[in-house]
């Protein structure tokens, strides 16, 4: 039963409001604007407008309590600014450096208090113990990381105008008194599309979707009832409310618990569950079509109707209720004081399902633990029994059939051969070969059987792949492109990003090399200032030192003009490419130069880690394969492709895929010592 009256207290639709609903996807972009800040062109500026004549004196100047240390006009932060208003935190708009607000606005002064904790963790990301590790909270972990960077990105461009580069890397500051004009990089946030794939988790109750005579604590998660006592005219109302977000199938499960902080003794007349986007709010949840509660005045469990059935004991003050979907098997299941109560429904739909609670009688009140606090209930053993009930599923799988003649065993050791192969590793791909024979030879039984190996033949591109490889993994571009236009001159010419890749990579190594010689020059520095005098008072061991340092320096300044100029000719060469890759590749490696030492830096260090030299590498060598004719992938390299789609897909609805993924087979495997 629809009710005709909004179901939010702002007043909104379910679409308008659910368009409020945080987003893991911000797009970025910039637009440079200066008539503001300058005020030329007739730009609007705030505090010469008419209406704020009562603040300006006879000259018309700013009368502004010097304390302030506020600007002649708010331009300086407007970046910061304009990222607060699109976040909606106009409190923080106009609060200046010292924490206050202008003296006209001393009645709005509690604005420039700290956010409460409601606000300031609301963004605060969190993990259910029982989904992690889940590949599904990893995504969740990944999109809010480009979040904060996002956010991070905003913050590094406020002062001087600072410009923000593609890669998200801040320019080198401005000297005083120096201005590039002012930048305002504006996040946008796109609403969020309830068809994504990729759902956020809830958080807290949203004050856009609930009924009257709730009220709502500054945390967001507790709730009170605060209609009138009297109760005689609405015996069948009640008012509900709904979480910000649905529960997310891809979770396998999803768990929340409610902790009873008020109720009356024998009628407490709270209910917990869920319930659909569309479903009324008026009634008790589970009394409506497409709500589902348990309820504490009666422990009955009510599926869409005011008629529930006999489920568990009634709840009251100091009870803590879970409530959960197992999105597998379509059942739903509650907890008290974290025992089990058993599945109570069995046909739980393949719907957008949102965590709910109903309040009825004046002073109830309930607060809600989405996973952001440790549950009563022990559900990670429920997770866990349902993960290994798939894995063994998966081990009594029969992969007979995926190759005939070969065994499991065989099937595996054949893969990793083709891969040692296929990627140039001969001497490797050999020794194994020769190990796989042996382990055949001590497992036959029969002597009269002959056990026969694997021959690896000498396969001269193998080898020219290799020695490519071996180049880059060493750090030597120079002699990776030199064996490159030796052994496959067209390869380069047809693959114009693996070899944009590779000279991007060069700079990479010329900045790494530049930065751990000076490491090196910096530590002889300082043995140097700790030995200049040794026990006899003689300077020939400082002497000696200064020799040796002065090479040093000598040697670096030459690599550093030479990493200079060439990066300038790469950044010359590529001036006048429109792609945004190749921009905002050019940009990440030449922000490099701006810090003394990149290895020492988080923001950049990443860039110089060897395993980048693993991805060119690889790449390099795929368009190689493609070039002879070949597969750019190995058989096991498309296997475990296939297979991760394939779990993505079993993991939309919440079914197996949900449960494992590839990197807990992986995190599975034997590790042995290393010789």
């Amino acid at each position: 039963m629809s009710s005709p009256e909004p179901h939010g207290s702002s007043g909104f639709t379910d679409s308008e409001s659910s368009a409020e609903s945080l987003e893991f996807q911000e797009h970025q972009y910039t637009a440079t604007r200066t008539s503001v800040a300058t005020g030329e062109g007739g730009g609007y500026n705030f505090y010469t407008h008419p209406a704020r004549t009562s603040v300006l004196d006879a000259n018309g100047d700013l009368i502004l309590d010097p304390t302030l240390r506020l600007g002649p006009a708010p331009a300086a932060n407007s970046t910061e600014m304009d990222y607060a208003a699109a976040q909606g935190d106009m409190a923080n708009v106009w609060r200046t450096s010292s924490g206050s607000l202008p003296s006209f606005s001393r009645a709005f002064d509690f604005f420039a208090s700290e956010p409460t904790s409601a606000t300031a963790d609301d963004d605060r990301f969190f993990v259910p113990s029982y989904l992690k590790g889940s590949t599904y909270v990893q995504k969740l972990e990944e999109a809010y990381n480009k979040k904060l960077e996002a956010q991070k990105e905003v913050k590094r461009s406020k002062g001087n105008g600072q410009d923000i580069s593609a890669s998200g890397l801040s320019a080198t500051p401005l000297p005083a008194g120096a201005h590039r004009g002012m930048l305002h990089t504006v996040l946008e946030r796109a609403p969020f599309d309830d068809a994504d794939s990729l759902a956020p988790l809830p958080r807290h109750w949203n004050t856009a979707d609930m009924w009257t005579s709730i009220e709502v604590m500054p945390n967001m998660l507790g709730l009170k009832f605060s209609g009138p006592k009297n109760h005689h005219e609405r015996d069948h109302e009640a008012s509900a409310i709904r979480a910000d977000h649905f529960m997310p199938p891809q979770c396998g499960i999803y768990y929340y618990e409610v902790h009873i902080i008020s109720g009356k003794q024998d009628d407490t007349t709270i209910a917990i569950g869920f319930s659909a986007r569309g479903a009324s709010l008026s009634r008790p949840v589970g009394w409506e079509p497409e709500t589902w509660g348990y309820h504490g005045d009666d422990g009955r469990c009510f599926t869409g109707q005011n008629i529930g059935r006999s489920y568990g004991p009634p709840f009251t003050t100091g009870d803590v209720i879970g409530c959960g979907v197992n999105f597998r098997d379509h059942t739903a299941f509650w907890t008290k004081n974290g025992l089990m109560l058993g599945s109570a429904v069995q046909d739980v739909p393949r719907s957008k399902l949102y965590p709910s609670v109903s309040l009825k009688k004046h002073g109830e009140e309930i607060s809600v633990n989405f996973g952001q606090e440790p549950f009563v209930y022990n559900i990670d053993d429920m997770m866990n029994e349902q993960r290994e009930s798939i894995q063994r599923a998966i081990q009594r799988t029969d992969t007979s059939h995926l190759e005939p003649g070969m065994n499991e065993t065989d099937l595996i050791q054949t893969l990793v051969l083709q891969f040692l192969q296929h990627d140039g590793y001969v001497e490797t791909a050999r020794a194994f070969a020769e190990d796989m024979k042996l382990q055949k030879e001590a497992l036959n039984l029969n002597p009269d059987v002959t056990v026969d190996g694997v021959n690896i033949k000498d396969d001269e591109d193998a080898n020219n792949r290799q020695r490519i490889r071996q180049a880059i993994l060493d750090g030597e571009i120079d002699q990776a492109l030199k064996y490159t236009d030796m052994f496959y001159p067209q390869v380069l010419q047809d693959n114009e990003q693996v070899y944009f890749k590779l000279r991007c990579r060069k700079f990479i190594e010329m900045v790494r090399k530049a930065a751990e010689l000076s490491m090196k020059y910096d530590s002889k520095r300082g043995g140097e200032q700790e030995m200049d005098l040794d026990v006899n008072g003689s300077h020939e061991w400082g002497v000696n030192m200064d020799t040796d340092g002065g090479d040093h320096r000598a040697e670096l300044t030459k690599l550093e003009n030479k990493m200079l100029k060439y990066g300038q000719s790469l950044q010359g060469e590529y001036a006048g490419d429109s792609r945004k890759e190749i921009g905002k590749a050019l940009n990440e490696i030449w922000a490099l130069v701006a810090y003394k030492n990149p290895l020492k830096e988080p923001q950049v260090s990443h860039l110089l880690e060897e395993r980048g030299r693993v991805t060119v590498a690889e790449e390099l060598n795929s368009a190689i394969l493609s070039s002879l004719g070949k597969s750019s992938r190995a058989s096991l390299e498309t296997l475990y492709a296939q297979t991760s789609v394939l779990l993505e897909d079993l993991r939309k609805d919440g079914g197996p895929g949900a449960f494992v993924s590839l990197q807990d087979v992986v995190d599975s495997i034997q590790q042995f010592p290393q010789m």
